[in-house]
């Protein structure tokens, strides 16, 4: 589960634009929780039944499917799309009536926290209990409202029967709603409330999105750096980065997990993912390292293929172009070694790779360094698929080298997060990965093995131990 943004409010306070806007910008799903208690109500009228008992047996032979593409989200009765027909008077005129039966909320809370679980990168989720109920730990919420004339002139907009005496129906509605037993319409009590009132829809959107950036809860853009083994990927990134974080060896595949790091180059943050090296025909435990390499380029918004200049393009960069294009994402071509003019001028014959204009740069020397980042955050979009200063309580795996700690980690996550191998140290960098157990969330970081006389270490292994103290640092539990 991703990023949760809670939008709760009265009705006619703008929630449903707003939160299409914001999860449309955002590139975040979209849930309105109104629409399903609309569904019900339209269940319930077809078949002529206000019996909470048989309106739930009606919802289980037609179950209700909400799709959250806030482009065009729609809701289906089973087979039947019912995305207009729930607008109408007579659903408008019972749906508080049947949203308030303890039965139905109990069923619909279900289905709306199942809807919110699948999305991986974030939802803006609106109704009138979200920050309260449904969502309690959303990572933002809001309490959208307005004064009931506005309210009443925006539905107005809306209705199509021009009979409904609007704001007296707002007026009954809210009563309903607040005053109901079961999850009433309130204000959460760290929910940021909004006044809509004086706004127009791109203004209360700004508002909320400048939330979203002082809390850090939009996603960084991430920029997966891909290539051969021993291309100088990790010697790229600590350029970028400024300081000594990949560690770097004259050795191929001392990079096996995929690994983050926080980078900023001209006012814009992002995420550079170091990755394992890249084989088209891999062996061992290269097998695992190219596939982490392939889950990086589905992971990433803009990926960038390095290639050893002074080698030049192999057969096997062919094979591994061939991948790139499959991912359609914006992609950059990086010659790496290119120490000067000499070298530059023999390196244009990466062009043959078909992947435009190569950037040359000298990772070793920093020369083309600045012009290259400003190439990649051209590329980058406004909103990434990576969270920063999400809250989540830190655990390390420390331990001994092949005592288990990767295989721990992985079947804790259900998925091959990191790289296990019976060889001891396969892991070198700090890997986190977020684990939800118990209904809550934890950042669970597994480490390289720790040993004794690891301060007299040289090379791959004492950059692994620092990377390690520097996790135990960070962490809350180990």
């Amino acid at each position: 589960m991703g990023i949760v943004v809670a939008i709760d409010g009265p009705s006619g306070a703008g929630k449903s634009s707003t939160s299409k806007a914001i999860a449309i910008r955002a590139g975040w799903n979209y849930l309105d929780t109104g629409a399903l208690y609309r569904a019900v109500t339209w269940l319930a009228l077809e078949n002529k039944t206000e019996d909470a008992a048989t309106i739930l047996k009606v919802l289980k032979s037609s179950p209700i499917r909400f799709v959250s593409d806030p482009t065009s989200p729609n809701i289906f009765a089973g087979d039947i799309q019912i995305t207009h027909a729930i607008r109408g008077t007579s659903v408008t005129e019972n749906v508080s009536r049947i949203s308030a039966m303890p039965e139905i909320r109990a069923e619909l809370l279900n289905i709306q926290r199942k809807i919110i679980a699948q999305a991986d990168r974030g939802i803006v989720v609106e109704g009138r209990d979200i920050g309260s109920v449904v969502v309690s730990d959303a990572a933002l919420k809001i309490y959208l409202t307005a004064d009931i004339n506005a309210r009443a002139v925006r539905r107005e907009i809306e209705t199509e029967d021009k009979s409904v005496d609007v704001k007296t129906s707002l007026e009954n509605r809210d009563s309903i709603d607040s005053t109901r037993t079961i999850s009433p319409l309130t204000v959460a009590f760290d929910a940021v409330e909004i006044d809509s009132t004086n706004l127009d829809l791109d203004e209360t959107v700004e508002r909320i999105w400048e939330l979203l950036r002082q809390r850090s809860l939009l996603g960084l853009p991430i920029v997966a750096i891909l290539g051969r083994p021993n291309v100088g990927k990790s010697t790229l990134i600590n350029r970028f980065l400024g300081r000594r974080e990949a560690i770097v060896e004259d050795t191929p595949g001392v990079t096996r997990d995929r690994i983050q790091y926080e980078c900023e180059w001209g006012g814009r943050r992002f995420i550079i993912m170091d990755t394992g090296g890249w084989e088209a025909k891999p062996d061992g435990i290269s097998v695992q390292v190219s596939a982490g390499a392939e889950i990086a380029m589905q992971e990433a918004d803009v990926l960038a293929f390095v290639v050893d200049a002074q080698v030049g393009a192999l057969d096997e960069d062919d094979i591994l172009v061939q991948h790139l294009r499959k991912a359609k994402k914006p992609l950059i071509l990086i010659g790496n070694k290119v120490d000067g003019e000499r070298e530059e001028a023999e390196a244009h014959g990466l062009w043959s790779l078909g992947l435009g204009e190569p950037y040359f740069v000298s990772a070793l020397h920093g020369r083309g360094s600045g012009d290259l980042l400003d190439n990649i955050v051209a590329k980058l979009p406004e909103v990434g698929g990576a969270q920063t200063q999400d809250g989540y309580r830190k655990v390390a795996l420390i331990g001994r080298p092949n005592v288990g700690k990767s295989s721990l980690l992985n079947a804790l996550a259900g998925e091959h997060r990191s790289i296990v191998d019976d060889v001891a140290g396969t892991t070198r960098d700090p890997v986190d990965e977020l684990i939800e157990f118990g209904g809550s969330i934890w950042r669970f970081i597994d480490t390289a093995g720790l040993k004794k006389r690891a301060n007299q270490a040289s090379g791959t292994d004492y950059y692994a131990s620092l990377r390690t103290q520097t996790a135990l640092e960070r962490c809350e539990v180990a």
